[in-house]
């Protein structure tokens, strides 16, 4: 299979490339100097050029914060950008996988939304990600709306300074520093290893749509931090912060974890759950 993937450097695209290489198939990526979401023109140039039989699409505007100060391009990216993807993998009869997010949901429900739930997003970046989905089931012939939750890889994420949640308490624990982190919000971190091959197990889909696709179990953050610690064998000072101790221009979902229904109906979920893959990611 020949697989172009855009946002190929970024940390999932990066495990992506991996994967699929390692399954034997034809991989072209490219990055932001090469495909502007917002540009149709370069996106049908990147098709010309790769000819791919399926193309996935990790590339977002997901930094939270700055989706809320600046909505238009949060949705020119997220959203527009998504139909332009649609338009051109439909008019090209290529099969197309978009990444979406957990974010899409409002966090009231208290068991794990699945992907028949209706969406309800609390912030910008939410918004322009649903906004996107609904281009691509408009558009998009041959398609899978992949939401996921709480990404962390091995590769540097630029949206977030270069480190994900993992490596700042890593880094946080390391200095010797005071750690507080909120209990009160409820996802499922996963590794963009387990994603990525997950993905690969997919390739070939049996079904079109919408596909969770997240590591199992749940927990909060800060359950999240102090099995980071517990594995590692560092003691830091770990303390539950307030809700509202981190002043934030964007809410977020309190309960955002996803129900894997799909792939399990399907028979094709190889999601590890949070603390397997945490392992996996933190002693090999």
């Amino acid at each position: 299979m020949k697989v172009a993937i855009i946002g190929a450097n970024g940390q999932l695209g990066i495990d992506l490339i991996q994967e699929f290489k390692a399954a034997g198939d034809e991989v072209y990526g490219f990055n932001h100097c090469d495909v502007e979401l917002y540009d149709i023109d370069s996106i049908v140039n990147a098709i010309k050029l790769s000819r791919p039989d399926l193309l996935i699409n990790t590339a977002a505007y997901h930094h939270v914060e700055k989706c809320e100060e600046n909505p238009l391009r949060a949705h020119q990216i997220n959203s527009i950008g998504a139909r332009n993807l649609a338009m051109a993998c439909a008019e090209h009869d290529v099969l197309f996988f978009h990444f979406s997010t957990d974010y899409v949901f409002n966090g009231k429900q208290r068991i794990p939304y699945t992907e028949s739930d209706c969406p309800k997003p609390l912030n910008v970046y939410g918004n322009s990600k649903l906004s996107g989905e609904h281009y691509i089931a408009a558009i998009a012939e041959k398609y899978l709306i992949i939401r996921t939750s709480g990404l962390y890889g091995k590769n540097p994420c630029r949206a977030k300074g270069g480190l994900n949640f993992v490596q700042l308490m890593l880094k946080l624990a390391n200095e010797g520093k005071k750690i507080r982190v909120v209990d009160n919000e409820i996802l499922t971190p996963t590794s963009t290893k387990e994603l990525a091959r997950q993905v690969v197990k997919i390739k070939n889909p049996d079904f079109y749509g919408i596909v969770h696709a997240t590591s199992e179990c749940e927990c909060s953050w800060y359950q999240f931090a102090k099995a980071i610690f517990s594995i590692t064998g560092l003691d830091p000072d770990l303390q539950i912060a307030a809700p509202d101790e981190f002043p934030s221009k964007a809410k977020r979902p309190e309960y955002s974890v996803l129900e894997n229904g799909k792939l399990k109906a399907y028979n094709c979920n190889i999601m590890k759950t949070w603390e397997e893959a945490l392992k996996e990611y933190l002693l090999n």
